[in-house]
């Protein structure tokens, strides 16, 4: 008898605590959604990039001589051809007078053998031999004179110059740097691309250049040439774009950092918070009769906040957007503006 009654009350108690669960229904997760819907998602390149002068040179000293003058002041704008310096040429001056004379020497003496010749009282070897040396007179001063001009020194492109390092007087050997003329009116900007990258960049493509110096100010440019030959210890493609640079706030030697846009797309896209991993696997919850169907989706790349779909969901279909962590499959979901009929139902189960 009194095992039968224990039986009876454990039978009891089983049955009020399952009928206490059957009222504790699960309320439905108030959640925000929208239609999914495309956006324009673009392939972007970055890549540092180093700063090089239009064109820029040294001008070093010929020879071994003394400076008379410097014609330029540092950091000072020089137009092609301009004299930036000048060295001691009293020695080639002199040189140049005597060769000089000897070619007016050897052209009067070879007129009047012209004149015998004609008269028939010079020879045709002596002729010749007078020709040979008014043009060697001619040529040594050819040859003074270009000593001289290598003793003056000129620019040879309009550009900048660097700070002066020498000083008027200064003896110089051959070699010795004088002055940089840099052409900064535009910049070529040198970077590199993964091989595997190489399909996204062309030549005439615009990019997007930034410097430490000046963070909130973009410089645009496109590139100009693409290297044909790969670095076979990189792997990698030298790109030179040029970027205009008008006011010279771009200096040679600046470090950039390079954004190239290589193509825009229209794709499907979803906040990034919609979206769940699984391991290698994605997901995102679709609302479906007022409940939440975990879908898996083909995801492609992050972009201002957005996830780029690719397959697995449908345009216009509606996603949960905020609150997938509340989620599983199948769960009733209840939107913003929705009655809160969940709570109702349990609380009428409740009740009853």
């Amino acid at each position: 008898m009194r095992t039968s009654l224990i039986l009876i009350l454990i039978a009891s108690t089983l049955s009020a605590c399952g009928g206490g669960k059957e009222k504790k229904a699960r309320p439905a997760a108030l959640v925000e959604a929208a239609p999914i819907a495309p956006e324009t998602f673009t392939d972007n390149l970055d890549a540092v990039g180093t700063a090089f002068a239009n064109e820029q040179v040294i001008l070093s000293a010929p020879v071994t001589e003394r400076i008379t003058t410097l014609n330029f002041s540092d950091g000072g704008y020089v137009s092609r051809g301009q004299v930036i310096a000048t060295l001691a040429a009293g020695q080639e001056k002199a040189e140049l007078a005597a060769a000089q004379a000897q070619a007016l020497q050897a052209q009067q003496q070879l007129e009047r053998i012209q004149a015998l010749k004609a008269r028939g009282f010079a020879t045709a070897a002596s002729l010749d031999s007078q020709v040979a040396l008014a043009h060697s007179a001619r040529a040594s001063a050819q040859q003074a004179r270009a000593s001289i001009g290598d003793r003056v020194i000129r620019a040879p492109f309009a550009g900048w110059l660097s700070l002066r390092t020498v000083s008027p007087g200064a003896i110089v050997t051959a070699g010795t740097p004088i002055a940089t003329v840099s052409d900064i009116s535009r910049i070529k900007l040198d970077f590199t691309v993964p091989e595997t990258r190489l399909s996204m960049i062309r030549e005439g493509q615009p990019i997007r250049a930034v410097s430490a110096a000046w963070p909130e100010r973009p410089f645009t440019g496109t590139i100009a040439t693409i290297d044909p030959v790969i670095d076979p210890a990189t792997r990698a493609v030298r790109v030179r774009a040029i970027l205009p640079n008008p006011d010279r706030a771009l200096k040679p030697g600046m470090l950039l950092t390079v954004n190239v846009i290589a193509r825009e797309r229209q794709s499907l896209a979803v906040p990034e918070l919609a979206v769940v991993g699984d391991g290698e696997e994605r997901f995102v919850f679709v609302v479906e009769e007022g409940k939440a169907k975990r879908t898996k989706v083909d995801t492609g790349i992050r972009q201002n906040g957005l996830v780029e779909i690719r397959g697995g969901v449908k345009p216009g279909q509606t996603v949960v957007t905020e609150g997938v962590v509340k989620l599983t499959d199948g769960v009733p979901v209840r939107l913003p503006g929705d009655k809160p009929e969940a709570k109702s139902a349990s609380a009428d189960r409740a009740a009853g």
